[in-house]
């Protein structure tokens, strides 16, 4: 069964999940908009250059997590699916899904965004097979730290090295679809690498070594 890759943010969504959930969070008023939003929009433009302080920044957007009741979580969780997320959520992006679905393709959704928030997101995708950096738990709460190696650069490609020797599956023929810089690592580790409305960084390099550029947006 070949591989077909998809990063979340900004390739089969029109946007950034992790971005705008701390966006979500400022304009419910469960953090200090002010605040938050200043910290939220700095790692996000170190995130865009390439330069994001991975561990640092699931620090802080976990910390969140780890002061607020499971109960309470869910329910943000619902809303932020119904209100953000889903208008969010690309019609060709589903259709692409669908595409290697039919195949016989195993699809797997490989993100550095956080489990809490992707996992209702790749649920919704009818994608069973999530990789994402993976939030501390115990005794049921959240910690607010990282577990484990970020879901980030070549954080992807240990990850995905761990799933595939957890689950026997291969990398031959696989294709992985990204919009990022962050994502050449896994890019380069496949037979088959497809820049999706790539980032400028990205796009030059896509046409240099002609990969296909795509566009789930036009």
């Amino acid at each position: 069964m070949r591989l077909a890759l998809f990063d979340l943010d900004n390739t089969l969504l029109a946007g950034d999940s992790d971005h705008s959930w701390g966006e979500f969070l400022c304009e419910s008023g469960r953090v200090d908009a002010a605040e938050y939003r200043a910290r939220n929009d700095a790692f996000y433009a170190d995130y865009c250059a390439g330069r994001l302080d991975v561990v640092a920044y699931q620090s802080f957007t976990q910390a969140v997590l780890a002061r607020t009741e499971a109960a309470e979580l869910a329910r943000w969780q619902a809303e932020f699916m119904a209100e953000v997320i889903e208008p969010l959520i690309l019609a060709k992006g589903e259709a692409l899904l669908r595409q290697h679905r039919e195949a016989g393709d195993k699809l797997v959704i490989i993100t550095a965004t956080n489990r809490f928030v992707t996992a209702p997101i790749a649920a919704r995708l009818g994608v069973d097979t999530l990789i994402a950096t993976e939030c501390g738990m115990r005794d049921g709460r959240y910690t607010g730290q990282v577990e484990g190696v970020p879901c980030y650069q070549q954080g992807k490609v240990v990850r995905l090295n761990q799933w595939l020797a957890e689950t026997g599956h291969s990398l031959d023929g696989a294709c992985f679809y990204s919009d990022s810089r962050n994502d050449l690592p896994l890019l380069e580790a496949v037979s088959q690498p497809v820049a999706v409305d790539p980032d400028d960084s990205l796009r030059a390099i896509a046409v240099a070594r002609g990969w296909p550029v795509l566009s789930l947006r036009d």
